[in-house]
C-alpha cells in the first residue's frame, strides 16, 4: 500500500495544510479516508480528479468531510464525459442528509446519491474495498465515529479518526505497520473527556498496540506540534514524527 497525506490540520486548514483527508492506493485501487476543507483541491496534486474508486468518511464534522459538496459538484456537473456513476462512500448513518442539508441547493433531495453511492458504517464491521480489506469499529468523539483497520497482502495501516483514549482504537491499531493517529491535545494544557488525544495518549496507545510506526496528525494550527511529537516519543519506543501534507509511506 502506499499512503498519501492530502491534508493533516485539525478543526480548521492551517497556512501549510488542509484538513483530514488520506489517500491509500494498492494494485491500482484509490481510496481516500476523509475529505476535510480545502482536501479537494490538495487531492488534484495526487490523483485524477475522476480517478477515487471509494471513500470512507469517519463522521461528519466539517474538517472530515465537507469538501465532499464542492466534490458533488465536479461528478455531478461534470463538463466532459458526462455525469460520473455512483462511486461507494461509506459513513455514518446520515451522512447522505448531511451533505445535502450542507451544499443546501442540490436539484433533488436525492442528487447526491446519483453520483455517491451510500454506505452506512457499522461498529465492528469489515468489509472489501478492491484488494483492500477495511475493519471500522466506534471510537470515542461526541459523534458517531469510526476508526479504520487497513489490510492488503499482510500489510496493515490504522487510521484513528477523531477519539478520546479507548480500547476500541488500540485494539484496531494492533500490530498494525503505519498507525496515523490524531493528537489535537497537548498534554497538560486540555483535558476534555472523549474528545480528542493528546501525543502522549497517542504513544501510549501505539506502545499498548505493538505498533511499528506512528504517525501523528490532525493537530490544529494552534498546537505547536513539537510538544505533541516529544510526549509520543516519550510514550512509544518505536519511530514517531508529524504527518505534512504531500507526505508518501510505502506500507
Amino acid at each position: 500500500m502506499k499512503l498519501t497525506v492530502v491534508g493533516c490540520s485539525g478543526s480548521f486548514p492551517s497556512a501549510e495544510s488542509a484538513c483530514s483527508s488520506y489517500l491509500v492506493e494498492a494494485d491500482g485501487y484509490r481510496l481516500l479516508l476523509d475529505m476535510g476543507n480545502g482536501a479537494l483541491g490538495e487531492l488534484q496534486r495526487h490523483c485524477g480528479l475522476y480517478d477515487l474508486d471509494a471513500i470512507v468518511l469517519s463522521h461528519l464534522h466539517a474538517d472530515h468531510c465537507i469538501d465532499m459538496c464542492a466534490y458533488f459538484v465536479a461528478r455531478y456537473y461534470r463538463h466532459e464525459g458526462g455525469r460520473c456513476e455512483a462511486i461507494p462512500v461509506y459513513g455514518p448513518a446520515g451522512t447522505e442528509q448531511r451533505l445535502t442539508t450542507a451544499y443546501a441547493d442540490t436539484p433533488s433531495e436525492k442528487s447526491m446519491s446519483e453520483v455517491f453511492d451510500f454506505r452506512d458504517l457499522a461498529p465492528r464491521s469489515t468489509f472489501r474495498l478492491g484488494p483492500l480489506t477495511v475493519t471500522a469499529d466506534r471510537v470515542r468523539h461526541p459523534v458517531e465515529t469510526y476508526g479504520f483497520r487497513v489490510e492488503h497482502e499482510g500489510r496493515t495501516l490504522v487510521y484513528s479518526g477523531d477519539t478520546g483514549p479507548c480500547d476500541a482504537l488500540c485494539d484496531l491499531a494492533q500490530g498494525a505497520d503505519l498507525f496515523l493517529c490524531e493528537a489535537s491535545f497537548t498534554d497538560g494544557k486540555e483535558d476534555i473527556p472523549e474528545l480528542h488525544l493528546n501525543g502522549r495518549q497517542a504513544g501510549e496507545c501505539a506502545q499498548q498496540a505493538d505498533t511499528r510506526r506512528l504517525v501523528l496528525t490532525h493537530i490544529p494550527p494552534w498546537t505547536d506540534p513539537r510538544h505533541n511529537l516529544r510526549d509520543a516519543q516519550a510514550a512509544f519506543s518505536g519511530p514517531v514524527e508529524m504527518a505534512r501534507p504531500g507526505a508518501v509511506y510505502e506500507i
